[in-house]
Order: structure tokens, then C-alpha cells, then sequence
């Protein structure tokens, strides 16, 4: 494993830190003040985005993507993520590569358009009854007359409200196992407009300003067998085979945001003086400092690390899962001691402070919560054993 950056590697961060600084920055307080991204924002930072290369980067090239290798996708998240989240979520938007395991004619409606910006992509699992246990899903896909008719709610569903389709995924059978009936799950493209689906206005969120997200109501939905995709009865496959690698995402933009609130701290501590001396040369804060840094580097190779064996194609579960745990947990860490370090200052809203440390608290929950990735860690360990 290398671990230094290639010189397209470098260009990458360059150019997408600049553009988050320069494009992104100046509209933050505006989004956090209101919790609301204007349309015209949008468009406006959307055009940005595709002019600079940097909009759907995490596509293959064949698609019209940018064809970053993982590492350097990751890179490219980690920049990113220090901006406001529904900024760099929704102007520079990257569409879900599940959206690869459409067929032909599901790419042209549905993958290209996406990636010309022409539409957003939603994906709704999450149900008030089930959330990391998949299985527990209880809404339905039956067959009837031909068609596929869904029933049931999705909640949490991240950006639905602007997005032109969603892709559901339903119970829509069960199956006999040793450790007895489990359900199966079906993967459908559904079109905002359809008769029987409603999109309704979700909760308020205290982190993510102007990241919406919204509940999906399903009622005789009716769906031709196009609507499918990947298998009939093999949603968790399609799941698995084109989603595991959100985590890392999930990891890099924390690693951004967790950088950034380190950077403050750091000028800070070197600017800020009491009892006649700089506040980094009292052992309280420059200890602090010192954990920061290391702990953010700890993150940092675990994401490097699970990025570069993702391509070598060896890439665990739980390589995956200890990259996301941590991450997470480090930019709660880090943007708690940033605040502690600023005093009262730290929470006001003149620095990105408040806001880090407020966004921070959903990644330990959103992609799977820090205990189901300490469970995936922990049964592949156990599984190594016979356990």
C-alpha cells in the first residue's frame, strides 16, 4: 500500500477544496440560518459542479462519471464533506451507484439523466419499525393482475422531497431457513406522481441544515414488472452488491468536517492568549491537541486502508465497518474538544463550530449505528474462530 497521493490525486483535493471553499463556504450561513436550499442555489452551484468535473465523480467513466479508483473518490468526499452538508449533498450530487444494476433501458431513464443533473435519485429502506433490521420490514410487494402492488411506509428517507424517483425496497415474499421463515426483499423504481405514492414532510433535524428528509407513503401503488431492479426476490443482493461502500463515504466526509474543526482549534489555540502566553502552550489544550491530530490520522488510515483493498478486491465487512465506526466517532471527539478549546465562543454562530459538532451526532447513527458496526466487527471475528 502506497501512501502517498499520485499527482492526479493531489489535483483532485485541490481542486475540490477550492471549490468548496470558494462556492460553498459563502452559502453556509444562509442554509443554516433558514434550514432551506433555494432551487436557484442549486441550479446555480449544480452548473458550477459540472463545469469544474466535480459533479457525479464517483460514476464510471463509460457513464459519463469521473472513473475515480476508491481512494481517490474517497479523497474527493473528504473535501466535500467540511461544507454543510445539504450544499455539497444536493449542488454537487453524487448519484447511487445502485443505480449501475439497472437494466438498459433503466439506465436511460433513470442513471443518465442523474448524471447530467437533470434528476435526483432517493433510496428508501427505513420503515418506523425497521431500521438496521432489514428483515423486520413490513411493507409489502404482492403480485396482482400482472403488476406489483405496494403497500406500507418508508421514513427517514434522505432528500425525497427533491428527488424524481425513489428506489423502494419491499417485502415481497418469504422464504423457509434453518433458523426458520425469513422475508425476501424486492428492489423497484418508483416515479414521483405515481397514483398511490405520497411524499410527506419528515421530521426536524437537529443536524444536516437543509438536508431534508421525508416520509414515503405507499397505498395500492401499482408497478409494472419494468419497475424491478436487479432480481425479483433479491433486493439484499442488489443492496449488498452496489451499497457497501457508503460507509466509507460516510467515513471520508466526517474526516473532512473532523480537519476542519481541527484547524480551528489549532489557530485558535496558537492566537488566543491568557496569563500572558499563547492557550497551546498550557498543557490542557496542547494535550488535547495532540489527541485530536492522532486520532483524526488513526481514522484516516483505516478509511485509506478499507478504500485500497477495496480495489485489490479483498475488502472485509469489517474493514469497512471499523473505518465508518471510527471516523464517526473521531469528529464527535474532535468537534467537542474544538468547542471546549474556544470557550463560550466555540458555540456561537460566527464559527462552523456548533454546526460540526451538531451534524456530527446523526453519523453515528445514519449507514448503520456504531453498535451494528461494532457487531459486524465482532462476528467476523468470532466467525474466524468457528464462533
Amino acid at each position: 500500500m502506497d501512501f502517498g497521493l499520485t499527482e492526479e490525486q493531489r489535483m483532485i483535493v485541490e481542486t475540490t477544496r477550492a471549490f468548496v471553499e470558494n462556492e460553498l463556504y459563502p452559502h453556509e450561513a444562509e442554509v443554516e440560518r433558514t434550514g432551506h436550499l433555494r432551487m436557484d442555489l442549486i441550479r446555480e452551484l449544480q452548473a458550477k459542479a459540472i463545469e469544474a468535473g466535480l459533479y457525479a465523480a464517483n460514476m464510471p467513466e463509460e457513464v459519463g462519471g469521473a472513473g475515480l479508483d476508491t481512494l481517490s473518490w474517497l479523497l474527493y468526499e473528504r473535501e466535500l464533506g467540511r461544507a454543510n452538508y445539504a450544499l455539497h449533498w444536493t449542488c454537487v450530487a453524487r448519484p447511487s451507484n445502485i443505480l449501475l444494476a439497472g437494466s438498459a433501458e433503466q439506465r436511460e431513464k433513470y442513471l443518465f439523466p442523474c448524471i447530467r443533473g437533470e434528476k435526483w435519485d432517493c433510496l428508501a429502506m427505513t420503515e418506523p419499525g425497521a431500521g438496521s433490521d432489514l428483515r423486520g420490514m413490513t411493507a409489502s410487494a404482492k403480485r396482482e393482475g400482472g403488476d406489483w402492488v405496494l403497500n406500507g411506509t418508508k421514513h427517514f428517507i434522505s432528500h425525497a422531497d427533491l428527488a424524481d424517483f425513489v428506489i423502494v425496497f419491499m417485502a415481497s415474499g418469504e422464504e423457509d431457513t434453518p433458523r426458520g421463515k425469513k422475508k425476501l426483499i424486492t428492489a423497484f423504481f418508483v416515479d414521483k406522481g405515481t397514483p398511490g405514492f405520497t411524499v410527506r414532510d419528515g421530521y426536524r433535524n437537529v443536524s444536516h441544515r437543509g438536508y431534508t428528509n421525508s416520509v414515503l407513503e405507499f397505498d395500492n401503488c401499482r408497478l409494472p414488472d419494468a419497475a424491478v431492479l436487479g432480481e425479483v426476490h433479491k433486493g439484499f443482493e442488489v443492496a449488498n452488491t452496489w451499497l457497501g461502500a457508503t460507509r466509507l463515504q460516510v467515513a471520508s466526509t466526517c474526516l473532512g468536517r473532523a480537519d476542519r474543526a481541527l484547524q480551528h482549534a489549532i489557530s485558535y489555540a496558537a492566537e488566543r492568549k491568557q496569563f500572558g502566553q499563547q492557550i497551546g502552550k498550557f498543557q490542557g489544550i496542547s494535550f488535547k491537541l495532540a489527541d485530536m491530530a492522532m486520532e483524526l490520522k488513526a481514522a484516516e488510515l483505516l478509511t485509506r486502508e478499507a478504500a485500497w483493498k477495496f480495489d485489490q478486491g479483498s475488502v472485509t465487512e469489517a474493514d469497512m465497518s471499523m473505518a465508518k465506526l471510527k471516523a464517526t466517532e473521531v469528529l464527535a471527539m474532535i468537534a467537542d474538544e474544538a468547542i471546549q478549546i474556544h470557550g463560550g465562543m466555540g458555540l456561537m454562530d460566527e464559527l462552523p463550530l456548533e454546526r460540526i459538532w451538531r451534524d456530527a451526532r446523526v453519523e453515528r447513527i445514519w449507514e448503520g449505528t456504531s453498535e451494528i458496526q461494532r457487531h459486524i466487527i465482532s462476528r467476523e471475528l468470532l466467525r474466524a474462530v468457528g464462533g
